[in-house]
C-alpha cells in the first residue's frame, strides 16, 4: 500500500510539472506555437499511421516490435494533441461567456464544439489506421484556427 501511495504521489507531481504550462495569470501565451504544435501532431499521427500499415503484414520480430512503437507513437501524439486543447486552449485561453450576449455566445458555443469535434477525432486516431480522421482534425483545426484568431489576433505571437 505504501509503494502504491507513493508511486500515485510520484506520477501526480510528475504528470503536473510535464504538462503544466501556467495556471496563475502569467499572460504569456504563445498562440501560434500550439497552433504549429497541433500540426505537427497531426503530421505525426499520419507518418505512424503510414508506417503501421507498412510494416502490418511483415513476418520479422524486428517489424513486429517497429510496428508496436508506431502504434504507440500514434496514440501518444493523438493525446497529446488532446492535452493542448484542453490544458491550454479550454482551460486557459478561452474565457466562458454569458448568453447575454448572444453572438459573443455563438462564438463561444462554436469554439467548444470545435474543441470537442477535434478531441473526439483525435480518440479515433487512436482505435484505427483511417487517414479520414487526421484529414478531420486539419479541416476541424483550420476552422478552429480562424475563429479563434478571429477574436483573439495575433497579439500573443512570440
Amino acid at each position: 500500500m505504501r509503494k502504491f501511495l507513493i508511486s500515485g504521489l510520484l506520477g501526480f507531481a510528475f504528470v503536473s510539472q510535464v504538462f503544466a504550462h501556467c495556471e496563475i495569470p502569467c499572460g504569456i501565451y504563445n498562440d501560434e506555437m500550439r497552433f504549429d504544435m497541433l500540426e505537427e501532431h497531426i503530421t505525426t499521427m499520419e507518418k505512424s499511421i503510414s508506417e503501421i500499415k507498412e510494416l502490418y503484414n511483415k513476418e520479422d520480430v524486428l517489424s513486429k516490435n517497429q510496428l508496436t512503437r508506431w502504434i504507440m507513437n500514434k496514440d501518444n501524439h493523438a493525446t497529446k494533441f488532446q492535452h493542448i486543447l484542453w490544458q491550454y486552449f479550454l482551460t486557459q485561453r478561452i474565457k466562458p461567456v454569458s448568453p447575454d450576449n448572444p453572438k459573443a455566445y455563438k462564438n463561444y458555443l462554436r469554439k467548444l464544439e470545435l474543441i470537442h469535434k477535434m478531441t473526439y477525432n483525435a480518440m479515433k486516431v487512436k482505435q484505427t489506421v483511417d487517414y479520414k480522421y487526421t484529414t478531420r482534425l486539419r479541416k476541424l483545426l483550420k476552422e478552429f484556427e480562424d475563429i479563434y484568431y478571429k477574436e483573439h489576433g495575433h497579439k500573443h505571437k512570440k
